[in-house]
């Protein structure tokens, strides 16, 4: 298998920056990282994006997650293996991913969990990981980038 082109942000070397300063940013709030790997995996799984999940899957078994941790974090509603927090952050990271299906596009619902478990900048961290990561499965699953790749 082998990727249309290169990664975009590679091509336009001017996005790579603050591509990445982004995503820096979004982490710089004190969340613990394993909850920022989960909401990148889970938002790259419902974009199918194959280098983003195989990514999210590495990145959280270097981190110690356990098997169950990181392979279930598809069915995270069903599974036992989450905090009432980490299940938050994943619905929200799932609302805000799938915006137009819902007439309001995260329910209040959905937003007043999260705000229950995080305060505003830790809200805005989870917000941003989750916007970059759609921007970066936007980037790559268009052009087939070939997980394991980079």
């Amino acid at each position: 298998m082998e990727a249309r082109m290169k990664n975009p942000a590679t091509i336009i070397p001017a996005a790579q920056k603050p591509i990445f300063e982004l995503m820096q940013a979004a982490q710089s709030q004190g969340l613990p990282q394993e909850l920022m790997e989960m909401i990148h995996l889970r938002v790259s799984q419902i974009n199918g994006c194959s280098f983003c999940v195989d990514a999210g899957y590495k990145n959280l078994r270097k981190l110690g997650e356990s098997d169950e941790r990181v392979g279930l974090v598809v069915a995270w509603r069903e599974a036992p293996y989450y905090t009432d927090a980490e299940r938050a952050a994943l619905e929200l990271a799932e609302a805000a991913t799938r915006l137009a299906d819902h007439t309001d596009a995260v329910p209040d619902e959905v937003w007043n969990n999260a705000a229950a478990h995080f305060d505003e900048k830790q809200l805005a961290s989870i917000l941003l990981m989750i916007a970059v990561t759609n921007l970066f499965n936007r980037l790559n699953a268009p052009i087939r980038q070939v997980a394991g790749t980079w």
